[in-house]
């Protein structure tokens, strides 16, 4: 008898609806879908974690508990380009300890992705799985990401100064409800064109010098909002337009360029190749600061090596260029009014300097 998988994966950001389209078209399967990030979620994940790893893998191991308490019997993992690229061993052997029997897949192993082992994988869930049919939902797929950073990026940039709040929101939900229904290029983007000019229809009450903020970190923290405490969303609060490069399009298929075509010329401050996303903040920040931005926020997981390691190069870039930088380090412990008293300490020094 053929075992009909139910799969889970778990939450960065919004990118679950896109993993749920692919996996639901190239298979014939079911998609679990993940809860909400909560204080269950990340109680299940530091119960059942070394103490000392870093804060995403407590945070998708925890999302994974959860789908298989849901009734998976398949998790899909995609891993990272530092430490967290080889966790899957480790959290694969933690949710057998746990007594679960389900089938575990890694899809990336130390930023590198196996083409026949993945293909490998996939005719184990599906006998029938087409690499045809695979290619052509993936090509579909990948553009849904880069419609779905298109518009994060406009609403990052503009969502502080909505005349009625809220609104960009649910335009960006209904689009990514809708997403999962097309089938094909061209609907795609007619619900992507359909959902893009409502939200840049929404009114704005945007002054002509606004506050020009820049994220950078490591990605994870970066991208699943849950882990920041929607940082994001305090600094929009504030009146401020936010940048952030970091997302799935840039991480695929423009880091790389990016670091290798720049990696000299920002030798000052950078020679080598520090792991994970740590060299392309500290370039970032120094294109941030040469192009007049009012303050950096760096974020990152507790105990991520890479980081740690960029800290003290931005520290010294923005001291340099006289531009006000704050560190968040972001772990099942930290405490969100804190957060948001620095940030309001944050906020009131960035306006006395434009004083």
């Amino acid at each position: 008898m053929l075992t009909l998988y139910k799969i889970g994966f778990p939450h960065v950001g919004n990118y679950c609806v896109p993993a749920k389209y692919l996996f639901s078209k190239i298979l014939d399967c079911r998609i679990i879908d993940a809860p909400p990030i909560t204080s269950k979620t990340i109680d299940l994940g530091v119960k059942y974690s070394p103490d000392f790893v870093c804060t995403p893998f407590k945070y998708t191991l925890g999302t994974m508990l959860e789908v298989i308490e849901k009734g998976a019997n398949c998790v899909v993992q995609l891993g990272g380009g530092c430490r967290y690229g080889y966790y899957h061993e480790l959290q694969r052997e933690i949710i057998s300890d746990l007594g679960y029997e389900v089938k575990y897949i890694n899809l990336v192993t130390a930023g590198r992705a196996d083409i026949k082992k993945i293909v490998a994988e996939l005719k184990c869930l599906d006998s029938k799985f087409s690499k045809i049919k695979g290619l052509y939902y993936l090509i579909i797929v990948k553009k849904m990401v880069e419609y779905m950073d298109i518009v994060d990026d406009y609403v990052r940039h503009n969502v502080g100064f909505e005349v009625e709040k809220g609104l960009m929101e649910k335009y960006n939900s209904m689009m990514l409800d809708e997403f999962l229904g097309v089938n094909g290029l061209f609907s795609l983007k007619k619900v992507f064109r359909k959902y893009f000019d409502l939200i840049k229809s929404v009114e704005l009450n945007k002054p002509n010098n606004v506050v020009r903020i820049g994220v950078i970190g490591e990605l994870y923290t970066v991208m699943e909002p849950f882990s920041n405490y929607y940082l994001e969303k305090s600094l929009a609060q504030f009146g401020m337009s936010v940048t952030r490069f970091t997302n799935v399009t840039y991480l695929l298929f423009k880091k790389g360029k990016y670091v290798r075509k720049n990696i000299r010329k920002y030798s000052k401050y950078v020679k080598y190749r520090m792991g994970a996303d740590a060299t392309d903040n500290i370039m970032r920040t120094v294109d941030m600061c040469r192009d007049g931005y009012d303050g950096i926020i760096h974020i990152k997981s507790s105990f991520c090596t890479p980081e740690i390691g960029s800290m003290g190069i931005i520290n010294k870039i923005c001291h340099e260029y006289d531009v006000p930088v704050m560190f968040f380090s972001f772990d099942a412990n930290t405490s969100k009014v804190g957060l948001q008293t620095r940030l309001e300490a944050f906020n009131d020094m960035i306006e006395m300097r434009r004083k």
